[in-house]
């Protein structure tokens, strides 16, 4: 993973959130991959741990992910039909 750059006033822990997202969206994690570590994705994002643990939140609201105590957190399984440029699911860019 790269690093996010925050847009204007948008806040870090979003576009971290929106980094991940759009690896989703793309293929690039796919449903079932299991994501690095909230702190390795800290290290790797240069952002402070709860700043990772914020953004993965923003993911489970919408969907994209969820987290197993003890496991991990992994990309959703099947990814929701509603959620906003993910392929196949009638919203966002077609293409």
């Amino acid at each position: 993973m790269s690093a996010a750059n925050p847009q204007g006033s948008q806040l870090i822990y979003a576009a971290v959130a929106d980094h991940v997202g759009a690896g989703i969206r793309t293929g690039a994690l796919r449903p079932g991959a299991r994501l690095p570590s909230e702190r390795v994705l800290a290290q790797e994002y240069g952002v402070a741990y709860l700043t990772v643990r914020r953004a993965a939140q923003v993911l489970r609201e919408r969907g994209l992910v969820e987290t197993v105590h003890g496991r991990g957190t992994f990309v959703a399984d099947p990814l929701p039909e509603s959620a906003p440029g993910v392929p196949g699911t009638g919203e966002g860019p077609v293409g």
